[in-house]
């Protein structure tokens, strides 16, 4: 199940991470605790539509772009097999030397949207799916070149 708490989490860290600022930076500016900042990205607490304002303007960001982006990783999600319903995968071999995880990497796929979104999901368990979406920078796509 992708949980919206999640990938706004995500949407908010790679802003700030690609703006090259810290925690204290953006949670001096919205004005909220850099620990409880830490918690939303981390997709641990959600947040208010207050807060959320607080946080994209201290980004510089608008609300509707985050709110945007963060439906059309949703929709994707939606559209891609077994990230809203149970996957029965067979969990990947682990070598007799390996020590047991909780979460393994099974069920990982990547995909794109008309180049401007790339996500990727894990599944971590048949009713738990971990989302990352990040945005495709030009460079990122396939250059094509007519000779």
């Amino acid at each position: 199940m992708v949980l919206l708490r999640r990938v706004i989490g995500d949407a908010l860290r790679a802003r700030r991470q690609g703006q090259h600022r810290t925690l204290r930076e953006v949670s001096t500016a919205a004005n909220v605790s850099l620990g409880y900042l830490s918690e939303i990205e981390r997709g641990q607490k959600e947040p208010s539509s207050e807060l959320l304002a607080a946080i994209c303007d201290a980004l510089g960001a608008r609300l509707s772009e985050l709110l945007r982006e963060v439906s059309d990783t949703v929709a994707l999600a939606e559209q891609m097999p077994g990230v809203l319903v149970p996957v029965q995968d067979e969990p990947a071999p682990v070598p007799a030397a390996a020590p047991v995880r909780k979460a393994t990497n099974r069920g990982v796929r990547q995909v794109s949207s008309d180049g401007k979104v790339a996500v990727q999901v894990r599944q971590d368990s048949p009713l738990k799916a971990t989302l990352r979406s990040t945005r495709v920078r030009p460079s990122d796509r396939d250059v094509v070149c007519a000779a």
